[in-house]
């Protein structure tokens, strides 16, 4: 038999999923991949239900339905101030994962390279890999989690570099990049002529005094921005994969292409009940972050008394946790036996970092306060992990 695909040879199974398997062979807590243990807004649900009987069942048009998309943009346009056009500059997806390979392959040739920030989410660099172009990375410092304006221009300035990827609010770290931070960025974008593919799935998920700032929005922007994005966190639907793209109307034109023959299309009834919250007042925004502040102070004041070591997030629902005083050299195993000991499932941090680091590991908190404060009560027997 021939050999099977040179790109993928070096793929492992997704690390975060893994860790879901393993909470569940051993009755863990799973505070390690991201989705919620409580139901999303009746609204949504209800909405679902009455159209089950009669549809839409079959396909929507490709890049989304003409509702939902008309929604979207209705929303973008009330919080980031931008002019989205529902026809021109929308792609529906299945999930923020499909928007983003479909951003990475419309941007990039192989021989390519992408710059992406470390510690990054699992998918880029294999999205990167799967366009045929070559991931460079540039370090984000634990445990503030900034960059270092110089490397970044390093990385940005070699040759054959063609996108950069931002996940802001950032998974796994919770970091919420200031308005200089994101000056930087696209200064560079524009001084390299690079385009920057967004991920902003959190971006109603960020806590006071740190705000949200779409990068789209920065002079000189919109045109080199590839926002994705999805309804997945917001409204607390991790499994109806909802996703899109925001971009001007000539990368929107290739994205349709390309998300065409990947997917056709998103799922016509999910699409025709989340319209529901599409259209939310101001109140439910108001009304999740008040949810998740609390959700974090509770988690992280639990580890506080415990006595661990942590980044409190800025923004999104993780918690990067430093572990080096337990002596362990593999980050995995130590996650591996968390699950077992312990009954609490996290997520190694190597597996988010290019570079040699196994202090870190990251929990979720976007559970019931019943589940956190479960988990919490199990955590505090975590030093028997000591070695």
């Amino acid at each position: 038999m021939k050999t099977l695909s040179k790109r993928t040879a070096d793929f492992t199974d997704s690390v975060i999923r893994r860790m879901t398997r393993i909470s569940l062979k051993y009755g863990a807590v799973n505070l390690s991949q991201g989705f919620p243990d409580f139901d999303p807004p009746a609204e949504i649900t209800k909405r679902l239900a009455k159209i089950a009987p009669s549809g839409p069942h079959q396909y929507a048009l490709t890049w989304g339905a003409q509702n939902f998309r008309e929604a979207l943009a209705k929303k973008q346009k009330h919080f980031s101030g931008m002019d989205v056009d529902p026809d021109e500059n929308i792609v529906v997806t299945a999930g923020s994962t499909e928007a983003m390979m479909a951003a990475m392959m419309s941007v990039c040739d192989p021989g390519d390279r992408v710059v992406i920030f470390s510690p990054f989410y699992e998918n880029y660099g294999a999205d990167t890999i799967l366009s045929g172009a070559e991931p460079v990375y540039v370090p984000l410092i634990p445990p503030e989690y900034g960059f270092d304006p110089d490397v970044l221009e390093a990385a940005v300035r070699q040759e054959g570099v063609k996108a950069l990827v931002l996940c802001n609010p950032s998974n796994p770290s919770g970091k919420v990049l200031s308005m200089e931070e994101l000056q930087i960025i696209a200064d560079l974008a524009i001084k390299y002529d690079i385009y920057v593919i967004t991920d902003e799935v959190y971006e109603h998920i960020v806590y006071s005094p740190n705000r949200h700032i779409y990068l789209a929005t920065l002079e000189g922007m919109a045109e080199r921005t590839v926002m994705c994005s999805s309804l997945s966190k917001t409204y607390s639907i991790t499994g109806w994969r909802l996703g899109y793209v925001i971009a001007s109307k000539e990368i929107t034109e290739r994205v349709k292409k390309v998300h065409d023959f990947l997917t056709v299309g998103a799922a016509a009834p999910l699409m025709e009940a989340a319209v529901e919250g599409l259209c939310f007042p101001d109140e439910y925004y108001d009304e999740l972050l008040e949810c998740y502040t609390r959700k974090r102070d509770l988690f992280c004041n639990g580890l506080d008394d415990i006595g661990l070591y942590y980044t409190k997030p800025q923004g999104a629902y993780y918690v990067m946790v430093d572990i080096g005083r337990y002596g362990y050299e593999s980050d995995l195993e130590f996650c591996e036996k968390l699950a077992e000991k312990v009954g609490v499932g996290a997520v190694p941090g190597s597996s988010f970092f290019k570079e040699d680091e196994n202090r870190y590991i990251r929990f979720h908190f976007a559970k019931k306060e019943d589940t956190l404060q479960e988990a919490l009560g199990r955590l505090a027997d975590i030093d028997r992990m000591k070695k």
